[in-house]
């Protein structure tokens, strides 16, 4: 790195290991939302200290050896600090910076797990679990959150508010559950790990088309729950889909980092290792139809099939139409269009999209444009694709879409 720009390395690193972080010190504090503001200050530390002293040899290391320190200090000054100190210190008396994971003994030993069962315990509404977990665990934004929800901004800082505020009213444990209450939890638990996936996959906003290291942080966290919960269909087929869906990320974008479309995909450049693997879960989660197992075969026909031309849509429309019912959404009814427009005409996933409301979500114009462009409509489908490149937060997926409305002028 050159010395010009520290700041820009702080914040890539905090991006990466801000989770962590928050869920080592967590274990510490036993209170999220003090966590979340000692992890803060340590952002602040080193904003000050790296363009000063230069950027650390281990970065991530030194982020969280300061957090720790931090969290120490805090207890120091505290009442019940010789019961706090003794819970988390070595035997060694004189040691200044204990290693707190090695000292708490779990059936899984991850923070982050620990962390994200914690923040989708069921004393939180839904909404704020998911809300939460993707502030503390996937390292959002309150507007990324937002988008990604589709609710408006002031009330995901709501919900993220009163969902620190309920956990420490309610003294919730920063730990994990017996294995015999696991189950129960899953299901808030996958969508906040899919909805982390989805942000590294397609982000909402900024520079970037994707980013891999959520990709990367959710499949991780998918694949722990796996093991955790080998008998559950549906946490196979969330691993699954996002095996399958990241094997695409080295053909998604050209070499400078712009959006290349599945159907212009050098599908050679797919990584076989995940869609084998993606294939293997999803074969444990066979015969179930949960929506993300339905989601996972959808993703399966594409990655069987060699070229975009052998994609067996019919099969694809088929599976959405099963996945409507079972999890009705207009996402699920867009992606059905699309996949409807392949296989029985543009005029049949044009019905399905006109009939749809999805308030400022630029892939519903995009896929008009589209389905508009392919039955000779060009003035409409530039009109719908000027809409959807107005409408998004990110600059690369924005491009995209003025390039394909000025093609058709």
């Amino acid at each position: 790195m050159t010395a010009t720009d520290p700041r820009r390395v702080v914040e890539a690193v905090w991006r990466i290991e801000s989770a962590r972080i928050i869920a080592g010190l967590a274990r510490i504090v036993h209170d999220v939302g003090l966590a979340e503001e000692l992890a803060q200050d340590t952002l602040v530390i080193a904003l000050e200290q790296w363009p000063v002293t230069g950027v650390p040899d281990h970065p991530g290391s030194w982020l969280m050896a300061t957090a720790k320190h931090r969290a120490i200090d805090m207890l120091r000054r505290q009442s019940r600090y010789q019961q706090k100190l003794a819970q988390i210190a070595r035997t060694t008396p004189e040691a200044e910076d204990p290693d707190v994971a090695a000292e708490l003994d779990d059936y899984v030993g991850d923070d982050l797990l620990r962390l994200i069962f914690t923040t989708c315990h069921p004393v939180l509404s839904t909404e704020s679990r998911v809300a939460l977990t993707l502030r503390l665990l996937g390292g959002l934004t309150t507007d990324e959150i937002a988008r990604a929800y589709l609710v408006a901004e002031p009330t995901v800082g709501q919900r993220i508010t009163r969902a620190k505020r309920t956990l420490a009213e309610k003294k919730v444990a920063i730990e994990l559950p017996p294995p015999t209450e696991v189950v129960e939890r899953l299901a808030s638990i996958l969508e906040v790990i899919y909805l982390i996936f989805n942000e590294g996959y397609s982000a909402t906003a900024g520079d970037d088309w994707i980013r891999p290291s959520l990709c990367e942080e959710a499949l991780r966290l998918g694949r722990i729950l796996a093991t955790l919960a080998p008998h559950e269909p549906e946490v196979h087929g969330l691993v699954a889909l996002m095996e399958l869906q990241a094997s695409r990320t080295p053909a998604r974008t050209d070499p400078d980092g712009a959006p290349i479309l599945l159907q212009d995909q050098d599908r050679r450049r797919w990584d076989r290792l995940l869609i084998r693997r993606g294939l293997e879960a999803l074969g444990r989660a066979e015969g179930t139809f949960g929506p993300y197992v339905l989601q996972a075969s959808i993703a399966a026909c594409h990655a069987r099939a060699t070229r975009a031309e052998e994609t067996d849509w019919e099969r694809i429309a088929a599976i959405y139409q099963v996945l409507a019912y079972v999890s009705p959404s207009p996402v699920v009814d867009l992606n059905r269009a699309v996949a409807v427009g392949n296989a029985h005409g543009p005029a049949r996933g044009l019905q399905i999209v006109d009939a749809l409301v999805l308030p400022n979500y630029p892939l519903l114009p995009a896929v008009r444009g589209d389905l508009l462009a392919r039955l000779g409509r060009n003035a409409e489908a530039r009109h719908e694709f000027e809409r959807a490149a107005a409408m998004t937060r990110n600059a690369r997926q924005r491009s995209l879409f003025a390039a394909r409305a000025a093609a058709l002028e």
